[in-house]
């Protein structure tokens, strides 16, 4: 058996939203297939008994556990799931050398090897595991959706395809042959760079201070990322971003390709305002085409809601939890 690494995790509450006094809190740690041990924050709600379904929860891409995942965490506690929020490997208080890197085969893993802590904790009823993706872990839900069985419910939040917004650029701007080409050869100029210099070159997190000319998207981001709204110090996007380097492969590596095989229920949510809305809609019309398994899939859309309002509610709570609740304890029964 693979020994944990020794990670140093704050105890301290720590969070972008307030601490509920409906749940008990606690920092726990698990290894994925890979070795590399995740800092996770489990809540469980208090005054149960016997085994609980269980959720485990994760992004957005570039976010750390103190964000929004942990609020999605501790509500779903609030409602009756035990439930863990982890940093992704490389990242946040999780392991994994060198750091402010990306997979899409090692962070599928790292949902896998959640589903397997929360299999195997005596609190847990292995029979009613789900897991939340969102944003850039929206499709990396989907994607491990489709390959572990043991999932019984998925929900993809406000979700990105990260392969897809690598290798086409936003809104498919970027898709063709040369530039995929041309980034191809930045990034293996920047591998020699890195080498020579002796340490991987950030890409910078979200763009500050904030040009007027920006599209709203990005001012969405910084709204969140950049105030006190959402902004953490161990987060990538609120502070120097991943390795320039740090996506690489997903320009090679499409996900979803199976997804119209997922036998288990999935709800792919997202606001109808929100720029990235095109990759949920897109990836529930791929998921549900030519599937004999789609009558427990749905696109649910928030009427107004951009892309950050499903992070944290927007001040206007945007986040459907009574609906999310409904669909996970339907499916988990």
């Amino acid at each position: 058996m693979i020994k944990p690494e020794a990670l140093k995790l704050t105890q301290e509450w720590d969070k972008t939203f307030s601490k509920s006094d409906k749940v008990e809190h606690s920092k726990v740690t698990f290894v994925n297939r890979y070795g590399i041990t995740l800092a996770a924050d489990m809540y469980v709600p208090k005054e149960t008994e016997g085994r609980l379904p269980a959720i485990a929860v994760c992004g957005p891409f570039g976010a750390v556990k103190e964000q929004c995942s942990g609020l999605y965490a501790q509500t779903m506690a609030e409602r009756g799931f035990l439930t863990i929020a982890f940093d992704p490997s490389f990242t946040g208080e999780s392991g994994g050398q060198p750091r402010y890197m990306a997979s899409p085969d090692i962070n599928t893993e790292d949902f896998m090897a959640a589903v397997d802590f929360l299999s195997l904790n005596e609190k847990v009823d292995p029979e009613r595991v789900g897991i939340i993706g969102i944003c850039g872990w929206g499709g990396m839900a989907i994607n491990t959706a489709a390959l572990d069985t043991r999932i019984k419910a998925t929900v993809a939040s406000t979700m990105y395809d990260m392969t897809r917004v690598n290798a086409k650029g936003y809104f498919d701007s970027e898709d063709s042959e040369e530039a995929r080409y041309q980034k191809k050869v930045a990034m293996c100029a920047q591998r020699l760079a890195d080498l020579k210099a002796g340490e991987y070159k950030l890409g910078g997190g979200v763009v500050d201070p904030l040009p007027e000319d920006v599209p709203f998207f990005v001012k969405d981001y910084y709204d969140y990322y950049k105030t006190p709204r959402g902004y953490h110090p161990r987060s990538l996007n609120s502070n120097g971003g991943w390795n320039v380097i740090g996506c690489e492969s997903f320009i090679n590596q499409p996900i979803l390709k199976y997804s119209n095989e997922i036998r288990s229920a999935v709800m792919v949510l997202h606001g109808d305002a929100a720029h990235s809305c095109y990759f949920g809609k897109d990836a529930y019309a791929d998921m549900v085409k030519d599937s004999k398994y789609a009558a427990n899939k749905e696109l649910v859309l928030i009427p107004g809601a951009v892309h950050t309002d499903l992070y944290d509610g927007g001040g206007k709570d945007a986040i459907p939890f009574d609906r999310i609740e409904v669909f996970f304890e339907k499916n988990m029964r």
